[in-house]
């Protein structure tokens, strides 16, 4: 630029800053914070924030950026009733007209405290994460930045709020949020910051239970607090208990260290609620159906869930994306290295799941192969769009045609690109050094409580080199970048196996990847017909039938999954094609498929030619 126009710029800047009012100091008035969750059985939840200003200008933001949703999803639309006022008159507010989460209030003279109230709607479906269902006549989520306005200007970490909850009559309740006193249905928690408030949710519930699951000898705490829609659900099995004590075991094993106070295992337990889980530096949102610990194959959706959450503590939380540590919930994130956040955690958390005997051997082998084969000739978008842009391209999932899309594989295909990372250190270091290395590397240290340390793509290469020197930057660069048709299966195979597909069906059916159908014609196929994915080149696609469809007949019959899965399971042995009669828009349509393979499902199956690194991998080691 010309010189004098860069001094022109100088000196309105100056201007500027001599005109604006500063930012509040570090050590901020602190702001109180009233939940009212005790109409939440009616998916209402009322806040009243009572916030210290000084007269003129403010500017104050809902929380949009959530850490650990990698998007702009804050629940913004749930938010109703809003009303501003002081000294008991109202004061008028108005929304950004460029960002529906930022509001403008001018604070008359003489107003040293607004007051702010607010409705959030809890919504009866299923969302994203925090905007999703919460609250059941039984249960209730508290998340925090459902509840929260804050003042632009200030880091998160530099606003103090005092919150007190309210909950139903005779609920109890679960947090990592320190607790300043508690007197029938309301419970007033520690000052704390912003983001340590964001960071610590509640459960709560009618029908509540908490159980100690801190290993012998560990002098940190750790429970899990589960609320649920019935007395009967909140029953762990003493295997799942077990199991539980194992993972906290496992994990100060891998990562030797800890970096919070103490942790629960926040589970809430209900058909009616969003099914997901959602890491915090202390806890984990995590929710799953009902009476999932009383099916048989209980241990594996609470290990698989759990684990992977309290991985992000140290991994996700503690060592976070430097593109991904913003100063508050306004500004904007970068995800280009969600294979590393999220990536290495679906690595670990299924190492964890199978070291502490929540998952069996098997399970974790067919998981691998089922993750596989959802990546290799179930996920033919590969072949236009490289692993590197799922992460940077935050698209959502959208409704269907899933494997000509792709959505979020930073997790999974991150789980076997870091399970090749694992058999490489080993490989190169001659069997010296292990991927547990890298982890006591990487997320070790003191433990001071819930902190951020940050890193960069080049950090995470420089530590992979201090452990076991390779060209990683060469290796990742391959990985991210590829739109080879296959999976990165080298892992598996330098692991000492090799994913066969066989008529047997998977141990952990319907978790990643399809039931045998995805992998002999080509199709996903509800239980009511629908076609939830057609896999493109595949020959259901090629007879016609695409995402969004019905399937109402099977070879001259009513649809019934039975009678699909007897038909692939019949073609082997038959000349004649399936024969499906699906619904489009208002059309019927006859689909021949002229296949002749029988069922086929992914699994791992033994290369006795190779060490069996693998299951060196997933051994216990906390017993070591």
């Amino acid at each position: 630029m010309p010189r004098k126009f860069l001094l022109s710029i100088l000196v309105l800047t100056i201007f500027v800053a001599l005109a604006a009012p500063p930012l509040p100091a570090q050590s901020s008035p602190t702001i109180s914070l009233t939940v009212d969750a005790t109409q939440a059985p009616l998916k209402l939840v009322r806040s009243h924030i009572v916030m210290p200003v000084r007269p003129g200008p403010l500017s104050l933001y809902y929380p949009k950026w959530i850490p650990g949703e990698h998007g702009p999803n804050g629940p913004i639309a749930n938010v109703t009733g809003l009303k501003f006022s002081a000294n008991g008159k109202t004061i008028p507010w108005q929304r950004d007209l460029l960002d529906n989460f930022s509001f403008h209030v001018d604070v008359p003279e003489g107003v040293d405290h607004l007051d702010i109230a607010f409705d959030y709607i809890e919504p009866s479906a299923s969302g994203a994460y925090t905007a999703g269902a919460s609250a059941t006549a039984k249960v209730e989520v508290i998340s925090w930045n459902q509840n929260v306005l804050y003042p632009a200007g200030t880091p998160a970490d530099q606003l103090t709020y005092e919150a007190k909850l309210i909950l139903p009559d005779g609920w109890k309740f679960g947090t990592a949020l320190p607790v300043a006193n508690q007197s029938g249905n309301q419970a007033t928690f520690k000052p704390v910051s912003l983001e340590r408030l964001v960071d610590s949710p509640v459960i709560a519930g009618e029908y509540y239970r908490a159980i100690d699951i801190t290993p012998p000898g560990e002098p940190i705490h750790h429970e899990i607090d589960m609320a649920a829609d019935s007395e009967a659900a909140l029953a762990m099995p003493p295997e799942i208990k077990a199991g539980l004590i194992n993972l906290v075991a496992e994990s100060g094993k891998l990562f030797g260290a800890r970096h919070y106070r103490d942790y629960h295992f926040l589970l809430t337990l209900s058909d009616h609620v969003a099914h997901f889980g959602l890491e915090h530096h202390e806890s984990n949102d995590s929710r799953l159906p009902e009476r999932v610990m009383l099916e048989p194959t209980g241990a594996f959706s609470v290990g698989g869930l759990l684990a992977h959450e309290f991985v992000h503590s140290w991994n996700g939380k503690f060592r976070r994306p430097a593109d991904l540590t913003t100063p508050d919930y306004e500004a904007p994130m970068k995800t280009d290295l969600l294979w590393v956040y999220e990536g290495l955690t679906d690595y670990f958390g299924p190492l964890l799941a199978a070291r502490s005997g929540l998952w069996t051997p098997e399970q974790y082998h067919d998981v691998l192969a089922s993750i596989s084969a959802a990546l290799g000739p179930g996920r033919p978008g590969r072949t236009w769009r490289p692993l590197l842009d799922t992460a940077v391209g935050q698209l959502g999932f959208g409704r269907g045609w899933l494997n000509w899309r792709r959505g979020s594989d930073y997790y999974d295909e991150g789980d076997l690109i870091w399970l090749e990372v694992a058999t490489i250190i080993n490989r190169e270091s001659h069997g010296q050094k292990s991927i547990d290395d890298f982890a006591h590397s990487f997320h070790g240290g003191p433990n001071n409580g819930p902190e951020i340390k940050t890193y960069t793509f080049e950090e995470v290469v420089s530590a992979l080199n201090s452990i076991a020197p390779y060209d990683w930057a060469g290796f990742f660069q391959e990985k991210l970048t590829s739109t080879s048709p296959d999976a990165p299966v080298d892992g598996i195979e330098n692991g000492g196996w090799k994913v066969v597909y066989t008529d047997k069906p998977s141990k952990v059916p319907g978790r990643r990847g399809g039931a045998g159908d995805a992998y002999s014609i080509g199709l996903q196929v509800g239980e009511d017909g629908s076609v939830t994915d057609s896999i493109v080149g595949g020959l259901a696609f090629k007879a016609g039938i695409t995402s969004g469809m019905k399937v109402v007949a099977v070879n001259g019959r009513v649809y019934t999954r039975d009678l699909l899965n007897d038909a692939i399971k019949a073609s082997k042995d038959s000349a004649n094609p399936i024969v499906l009669l699906v619904i489009v828009d208002d059309y019927y349509k006859t689909c021949t498929i002229d296949y002749h393979g029988g069922e086929r499902y992914p699994h791992l199956q033994r290369d006795e030619s190779k060490p069996d690194y693998l299951d060196d991998l997933i051994r216990p080691h906390a017993s070591k």
